[in-house]
C-alpha cells in the first residue's frame, strides 16, 4: 500500500512537471515519524483548491488538466486513504512554482491512543 501511495504522488509529479522541470523526493525520519515528500516544479495550485485535491473524483482547474492523461481523480483520494489506514496523513502545499505532497507515517508504538 505504501508503494501505491508513493507511486500516485510520483505519477502526478511526472504528469504536471513541465519539460526540463524538477522532481525532488525527500525522505526524513524522526523518533516518532517517517516523512516522504514529493515536490515538483510547475504551475502553482490555487490555495482554495488544495484541500479538495484529496476528494474522490475531484479534478483541479483546467490549466492543470491534461485531457490525454488517464487520471480519474482517484489517485490522491487513494493516497489519503492509505496514509490514514496506517495512522498517517498526506498534505499538499503549492507556491513560487513548486508543489509538494507530503506523506507522514507515525512509527509503530508512537501513534496517539484513541
Amino acid at each position: 500500500m505504501f508503494r501505491r501511495a508513493v507511486s500516485n504522488l510520483l505519477s502526478n509529479a511526472l504528469r504536471y512537471t513541465p519539460e526540463a522541470g524538477d522532481i525532488t523526493i525527500r525522505i526524513t525520519s524522526t523518533a516518532q515519524t517517517t516523512t516522504v515528500a514529493v515536490e515538483n516544479t510547475g504551475t502553482d495550485i490555487d490555495a482554495k483548491i488544495l484541500p479538495r485535491l484529496f476528494d474522490r473524483f475531484y479534478r483541479a482547474d483546467a490549466s492543470r488538466a491534461h485531457p490525454d492523461s488517464d487520471g480519474s481523480g482517484l489517485g490522491l483520494a487513494i493516497t489519503r486513504a492509505i496514509a490514514e489506514a496506517h495512522g498517517g496523513s498526506v498534505t499538499a502545499t503549492s507556491g513560487d512554482g513548486r508543489t509538494c505532497f507530503t506523506l507522514m507515517f507515525p512509527h509503530r508504538g508512537s501513534q496517539p491512543s484513541s
